[in-house]
């Protein structure tokens, strides 16, 4: 893969991990409305974790799924370039909402 390729898959990972977040956070947030408040003491935190642990499961394959693929291919350098560029391009991206954030305070 050439650099260009990388990058525009780094930004694409990326964008997919907060699209994600985005949806996730728009469910907890509005989790009493969409779920009720239920008194069951056991299915809502098993429920909840189960949905933290699937996030994980999502999110790591969004940012190390194609480079370790691609490491252990044996383009190590293009693996660690694309975890590198969509490192950069989340760090990008959370800067940017952060800015949002800030703007809209």
């Amino acid at each position: 893969m050439n650099n260009s390729k990388l990058i525009t898959r780094g930004i694409l990972d990326s964008l997919g991990v907060v699209v994600y977040v985005f949806l996730v956070s728009l469910i907890i947030s509005n989790g009493e409305r969409i779920f009720g408040s239920g008194d069951n003491k056991i299915i809502g935190p098993t429920t909840f974790l189960l949905f933290f642990v699937f996030s994980a499961l999502l999110t790591g394959f969004l940012i190390l799924g194609k480079p370790v693929m691609l490491y252990l291919d044996g383009a190590k350098k293009e693996g660690v370039k694309l975890l590198f560029y969509t490192g950069v391009s989340l760090f990008v991206l959370l800067a940017i909402s952060m800015v949002i954030l800030l703007l809209l305070k």
